[in-house]
């Protein structure tokens, strides 16, 4: 990110003529407070602004068109890029509210959340040297997994992307500029670049899988920057002209206004695990972003002055702290809040506060200077602990002392790569489950003559029979009903942790449960259960657990289910926000299609602690053996 302060710092050391024309453009404050809203909205109201992560793609596109303008003016005034007093500038303005975040959030988690101390070392490094995002891919993070891996350091990925373009584009500038005269041959250069980079993404994303590597990697985000840089020398901030044809500023403002919309739509519905979104998507959407950039920074058009006003403006220059604060105030936060769900409005606020609280404070005593920040700023704090000063002061250099030696305390305790024992428990069952629902789709069981296990009245259960009867509650009859019925069970998690409980009660199950699958994005998969014909006349339906979904994405699973008898398991997920909302929907389609049952987990679920692990979601052995008699009653019942 580019400041007041910054350009004024660049002005100073250059006196060019081409320098002197700089300009702050106040617009891109208002959409950086865009793109920082989206962010934050994406993740603490997922249902309501799905596309919010688009927020990080502007980031990319503004960052790469001003970074590249300040050079191409320092380029022009001195004929050379003074590279050292570059990297000096981007330490200065990157680093000192980034290496507070890392040191307070280290320190309360060693305090007060010591299961996030687990590779807190490596996450810590790998974010001072602008290379979480790759630490990340090569560890198995996910962005988009909920319930697992979750830290408050995950949203780092972007500021790696961005600080491995800031090392390699400044000497990449200098060799195109020294041996590429003609500025169009360099915007061919970066053009197809940017394509490159697309297609990668494209080649690299796998339908239906995690697409966490495409998302973080530096080689398939590349694009979005460069388009930046791409539009730095096409539309160069020191030569666009504030007189222009009345028809010219009709033309930027309109194409202004399409792109913004286009951008706004996005935030709200351009959800993350949409294919299209690898598929061409978020290049499509940095070229809006692009476009809108365009427009705010020619003076000759009015969207400057559209999107400059306080509120945006006071977003927009905080907006580097707001994106730091945000992540590790809502994962300390609901930590300790298990019922997010239940007051999604009151906990919405309560983060928020926090949020901008922190981000004002870091603003205005670590961004704006009022600690200065020096290669040797460790040695003059010690230095000035010596020195005679107020104990008001006093006091707030031995707190700020403390802080940092607890944080670097726990860096260098830090555990790598511990599993806790109920981790391991968790794995373990999550790979039995696994195998056993593969297991199902592979060699399906059939049912024996029903006529051959038909009971005689005054027959007297098994001692297998028996132990089902007690263990799920059921009656000898439902036992038997079960063992002759024919059902297909579709889930995520939740249901998948359910498959070898569900297999005692349903020998002839078959069932396809997947980590972290979301409603919207099941009809392929259900229909090639159906193709192969998996998809037995009685179904268990169990998503909602990682996300929101609407009626339109419901209505086509039912087209692909028919007839079928459908039994409906809606969510616990306390800790999510969009549990009551996803409930609302699965209520709402029992309610509309006659042959859905809902099967209400919610409700079954409230008081009993006991019965899930830690995360408050997934159910451990008991709460496994309630949920499987929960639904064994309902589908057997007369």
């Amino acid at each position: 990110m580019i400041d007041k302060e910054e350009i004024a710092e660049i002005r100073g050391k250059h006196h060019g003529k081409s320098t002197e024309k700089r300009r702050y453009i106040t617009g891109l404050d208002g959409l950086r407070a865009l793109a920082v809203i989206g962010v934050i909205f994406y993740h603490l109201m997922p249902g309501k602004m799905r596309g919010g992560y688009l927020g990080v793609p502007v980031f990319f596109v503004i960052s790469g068109y001003l970074i590249t303008d300040l050079l191409r003016q320092e380029w022009q005034s001195n004929g050379r890029i003074d590279l050292k007093s570059f990297y000096v500038r981007r330490i200065k303005r990157l680093y000192p509210a980034l290496v507070t975040l890392l040191l307070g959030s280290t320190a309360y988690i060693t305090l007060f959340q010591r299961n996030l101390l687990d590779n807190l070392r490596a996450i810590f490094l790998s974010s001072l040297t602008y290379v979480n995002n790759w630490w990340q891919i090569s560890n198995g993070m996910s962005y988009f997994d909920r319930f697992n891996n979750e830290s408050p350091f995950t949203h780092l990925w972007s500021l790696a992307v961005e600080g491995q373009n800031y090392l390699i584009w400044p000497i990449l500038f200098i060799l195109l500029m020294k041996f590429v005269p003609k500025k169009q041959n360099i915007a061919k250069f970066l053009f197809i670049g940017t394509l490159v980079s697309a297609i990668l993404m494209a080649i690299l994303y796998q339908p239906g899988s995690d697409p966490t590597r495409v998302y973080y990697g530096t080689d398939t985000r590349l694009f979005s920057i460069w388009l930046g840089s791409l539009l730095a020398f096409l539309w160069p901030s020191t030569q666009l002209s504030e007189k222009i044809p009345i028809q010219a500023k009709r033309v930027l403002n309109l194409a202004g206004g399409i792109s913004l919309s286009t951008l706004i739509l996005a935030f709200f519905f351009l959800d993350a695990r949409y294919s299209f979104v690898y598929y061409g998507g978020l290049y499509l959407i940095s070229l809006a972003a692009l476009v809108l950039v365009a427009t705010i920074a020619h003076p000759g058009a009015n969207w400057n002055r559209w999107l400059t006003n306080p509120i945006f403006s006071y977003l927009g220059q905080r907006s580097y702290s707001i994106y730091l604060y945000q992540f590790p105030v809502m994962i300390f936060y609901e930590a300790k809040v298990k019922n997010i769900a239940e007051n999604v409005w009151l906990h919405t606020v309560i983060e928020l506060i926090l949020i901008f609280g922190l981000s004002e404070l870091s603003y205005r005593f670590i961004e704006k200077n009022k600690i200065k920040w020096r290669f040797d700023t460790l040695k003059q704090f010690f230095i000035t602990l010596k020195e005679p000063m107020s104990t008001g002061k006093k006091i707030q250099y031995s707190l700020v002392t403390v802080v940092v030696l607890i944080g670097l305390f726990g860096i260098v305790t830090a555990p790598a790569n511990l599993i806790t024992q109920e981790q391991r428990e968790f794995q373990e069952a999550v790979e039995k489950n696994t195998n056993a629902a593969k297991d199902t789709l592979i060699n399906p069981k059939e049912p024996e003559e029903k006529v051959n296990e038909k009971p005689v009245n005054n027959e007297s259960p098994t001692e297998e029979m028996q132990q089902i009867m007690t263990r799920y509650q059921l009656t000898k009859e439902q036992v038997i009903r079960g063992k002759q019925l024919e059902i297909t069970a579709f889930g995520d998690s939740v249901m998948l942790g359910a498959t070898l409980n569900l297999q005692e009660v349903f020998p002839h199950i078959i069932v396809d449960a997947v980590v972290g699958r979301q409603l919207y994005d099941s009809v392929e998969d259900l229909q090639k259960l159906k193709d192969k014909g998996l998809l037995k006349d009685t179904v268990l339906l169990g998503l909602g657990s990682n996300g929101t979904a609407t009626q339109g994405q419901f209505e086509q699973l039912m087209a692909v289910l028919g007839n079928r008898k459908v039994y409906l398991v809606n969510v616990f997920v306390p800790t999510q926000r969009w549990q009551n909302d996803v409930n609302r929907l699965l209520a709402d389609m029992a309610a509309k299609y006659e042959n859905v049952t809902l099967i209400d987990w919610y409700d079954s679920s409230q008081g009993q602690v006991t019965w899930f692990r830690e995360d408050s979601v997934h159910p451990n052995e008991i709460g496994l053996d309630a949920y499987t008699s929960l639904i064994a009653q309902e589908i057997l019942k007369e």
